[in-house]
């Protein structure tokens, strides 16, 4: 028996550059993260890059069925085809990585004894297990380069900068720079069309033994860093926010909180709120 919430809230940007992914038939569940490229780009409905990357990623996923099905890492890496297809439709150079449409992604298949899962980027999976042990399946694969970053936007705080339009002036070069870095063993995964995405997609299985609930997270839901508070202080209470309030409740709580930091402050970031999507899944 499966009882399953899922939300995908837009953030501050123009549109939402997250999806949710649900195949009923194949028990398939999953969220994708997208990210505009540097480069402008608008579709056929005025959609950015990062918005296309979610949905063709999304209606892929959501269009296997079980006799086409061949794995989750065959299914990820035919995604990550469809999306390079489409770029090279619209004119996008693949050797231009300021260019490529990007999109991170996390997805679970749940059969009657396991988890198969699959991730690519900062879109995460954690386990919670019926003596309240919560398991990171997956890893933010895009922290540790945003961690410059971080630290120039909290060094332009503490030197009196109060105007998040001056901070992302500061960090701007730093993000362009780590844009070259995507899929390399210097950078960070991603899905961006191109063949050597592959390599860096993580992948695996765990089994249902005692396994309560699977909650999936766009970065968007990540609790917010506040002072020294640690990784796994804030996935803790993010889990418990999430299972006593809600995932619809508990965005609502960001939003609000990030409203009241308007200049991203408080809580540094890039900005004022990430689209939000999440999907929590009970599993006994």
């Amino acid at each position: 028996m499966i009882e399953m919430d899922w939300i995908s809230v837009q953030g501050t940007g123009e549109w939402n550059e997250d999806a949710v992914i649900l195949n009923e038939e194949l028990k398939l569940y999953g969220v994708v993260d997208g990210a505009t490229s540097l480069v402008p780009f608008r579709g056929e409905g005025n959609e950015t890059g990062g918005r296309l990357a979610s949905q063709i990623v999304k209606q892929y996923a959501e269009s296997v069925t079980a006799a086409e099905f061949r794995g989750m890492e065959a299914l990820l890496r035919d995604a990550n085809l469809r999306l390079g297809q489409e770029m090279k439709r619209c004119g996008i150079n693949p050797q231009s990585k300021d260019e490529l449409w990007t999109a991170g992604a996390a997805l679970v298949r749940i059969t009657d004894a396991a988890v198969e899962f699959i991730q690519a980027g900062d879109c995460m999976i954690y386990a919670i297990y019926e003596d309240g042990a919560i398991r990171s399946i997956t890893r933010d694969h895009v922290a540790a380069i945003d961690h410059e970053s971080k630290r120039i936007w909290v060094d332009g705080i503490e030197e009196g900068v109060r105007s998040k339009d001056q901070l992302w002036e500061t960090v701007k070069p730093v993000i362009a720079a780590n844009k070259q870095k995507m899929n390399t063993a210097e950078g960070y995964s991603v899905l961006n069309g191109m063949a050597e995405a592959e390599q860096f997609f993580e992948y695996g299985r765990i089994n249902r033994i005692r396994l309560q609930s699977l909650l999936l997270v766009s970065d968007g839901l990540f609790y917010p860093e506040e002072g020294e508070t640690s990784e796994e202080d804030g996935v803790k209470s993010m889990v418990r926010e999430v299972r006593q309030t809600g995932l619809s409740r508990y965005a609502e709580w960001l939003l609000q909180l990030e409203r009241e930091d308007s200049e991203c402050i408080r809580y540094p970031r890039f900005k004022v709120s990430d689209d939000k999507t999440g999907i929590y899944i009970r599993l006994r």
